[in-house]
């Protein structure tokens, strides 16, 4: 008897002793792991922040012992969700300013920034955000004759939703000391009838006022990144595409990430003016763990909600084919000169006559067969003779699927019917390019992810609108969708060897969900809850 206890205790002993060590396993658990091979499996172990295995829960199991052991309960499990395009300065600040969204007249407006002034009565400008005509019953551009009957002695600073747009009171304009007269190419500074300045700002006039808004000390920045990244954590967002920072924007960053003050990985694009290409060549890429800086991203032209984006022909609803925000000329200088270096270029492209120039000009410098993978910003209305360039050029279509649910039910007003059906074209893309990086252009859109996957595979809004999906035949399948969101984003990003699945070797980041967004009925998906996020094997959200 005291044999065969002795045999069973050397088992037990050597069991615990054989077994390696891990900080996490999670097991009982429905993976999608996003390899080649679309594997869907059971279990994984994470020591150090890195996937050093998975397979079945028995198996995982047996072979080690964690400090933490999680029983998912055949919940969900998929990487860590990217998002390829987002702001999150912009976000930041929004969280802190007069919130317009969804504002359906600009008497909503007023009684918005009335209770957000009483509420913050010591700030020295009002500055809000998210207006959009379009949901108004007389969808015309405002002016400031609002603001200036309701805030005489204050400044005010109200940015379109797409950004590429602002609203300002004359205070505004006194304080930035321009007028009529002033000279501007790249963008509209908008006049009355009698040529004076009636307050919108579209494109690079934004820049003639912006510069005078207060800007927060750098422990409010950190403070506002912060409250920021906790909202993109909730979602389920691991990694996000930092469209466009300047340089004391960027510097921010490397100083927040060198003190470990922020978690959420970040791929950093500098917003580029081509005057200054040598500078940002000279001062090279950045990289660490969580931060990198290899991609300059360039604005050629404006949005198709302020008719700025740059057409091949007239818009539908105005004599105009809106304009480049650079020269042709300064753009192929740029990309020139950047075609023999290591950075990535990341073209902000609306329109079909700007995707025409850019796709030409990457092809210039790229050639075919090329491994620089730059990328299309948007891509949102493209002549159908230049989808086929995406995939000669090796360019990646950056695209947001829940644009198209956005701007659907007035798109067609500014293209026709014809151009309408080269819009928003997601599925083409992919046919063309062979990959597609899903973002949201946050706070543009809402930072939940989700609500994205929701669009490209249904094409519907958040009402389920319109019945059978906006031009359905440009529908994302789920699959490519959540590639798009994870693999195909951590391609387009280099980084597709560290991140975008479940694989050894891999960073540790992934996410938990309520339901499984690959099998639940479509409506159901934006009701999907992240039960807990986790960046390199850390738990950074948590739901209650």
């Amino acid at each position: 008897m005291h044999r065969i206890l002795s045999i069973l205790l050397l088992a037990i002993f050597a069991r615990c002793t054989t077994n390696t060590e891990v900080d996490l396993i999670v097991h009982n658990a429905k993976i999608y792991t996003v390899d080649s091979a679309f594997t869907v499996i059971e279990a994984f172990a994470v020591k150090n922040g890195i996937f050093i295995d998975i397979g079945s829960s028995k198996d995982i199991l047996n072979r080690y012992h964690a400090k933490e052991i999680i029983d998912a309960e055949q919940k969900a499990v998929f990487p860590g969700f990217y998002d390829t395009h987002a702001h999150s300065f912009l976000y930041a600040d929004l969280l802190q300013q007069a919130d317009l969204k969804g504002s359906r007249s600009m008497s909503e407006i007023i009684e918005r920034l009335q209770a957000y002034h009483r509420s913050n009565p010591t700030k020295k400008w009002i500055v809000g955000g998210g207006w959009d005509q379009n949901l108004w019953e007389n969808p015309e551009l405002p002016t400031k004759d609002s603001l200036d009957k309701y805030f005489p002695e204050i400044p005010v600073y109200l940015y379109r939703i797409d950004y590429h747009a602002a609203l300002v009171n004359s205070k505004a304009l006194h304080l930035a000391r321009i007028d009529s007269t002033h000279h501007l190419e790249g963008g509209l500074l908008s006049t009355d009838s009698t040529g004076r300045l009636d307050g919108l700002l579209i494109d690079n006039a934004m820049s003639l006022v912006s510069p005078f808004v207060p800007e927060p000390i750098d422990s409010e920045l950190l403070l506002y990144l912060r409250q920021a990244q906790d909202s993109l954590l909730s979602v389920g967002l691991t990694s996000i595409v930092d469209a466009g920072l300047d340089r004391n924007q960027l510097d921010m960053l490397q100083k927040f990430y060198a003190r470990d003050s922020l978690k959420i990985r970040n791929f950093a694009m500098i917003v580029a003016d081509p005057k200054h290409i040598d500078r940002h060549i000279r001062d090279g890429i950045f990289q660490s763990d969580r931060l990198t800086i290899r991609s300059i991203k360039f604005l050629a032209d404006g949005a198709l909600g302020s008719r700025g984006a740059c057409l091949l022909d007239f818009y539908e609803d105005s004599p105009t084919k809106g304009f480049l925000l650079h020269s042709i000329e300064e753009l192929e200088s740029s990309f020139r000169k950047l075609a023999n270096t290591g950075f990535q270029v990341s073209t902000h492209a609306i329109g079909d006559s700007t995707n025409r120039i850019i796709l030409d000009l990457y092809g210039k410098y790229l050639g075919e067969n090329n491994n620089k993978r730059w990328r299309i910003e948007h891509a949102q209305v493209v002549d159908s003779a230049d989808f086929e360039k995406f995939h000669m050029f090796n360019v990646i279509p950056s695209i947001q699927p829940i644009h198209a649910t956005s701007d659907m039910y007035w798109a067609e007003e500014r293209l026709g019917p014809d151009r309408i059906k080269y819009a928003y074209a997601y599925k083409r893309l992919l046919n063309t390019s062979g990959k597609v990086a899903l973002g949201s252009d946050f706070p543009v859109e809402h930072i939940n992810p989700l609500y994205g996957f929701h669009a490209a595979v249904a094409r519907v809004d958040k009402d389920g609108l319109p019945k059978g999906g906006f031009q359905i035949e440009n529908a994302l399948s789920r699959e490519e969708a959540l590639r798009g969101m994870t693999i195909w984003a951590a391609y387009a990003c280099f980084q597709e060897k560290k991140r975008g699945s479940i694989e050894k070797g891999k960073d540790a980041d992934f996410v938990v969900l309520d339901k499984d967004i690959m099998k639940i009925p479509v409506k159901d998906i934006r009701q999907t809850k992240v039960l807990r996020t986790f960046i390199a094997g850390e738990t950074v959200f948590l739901s209650n």
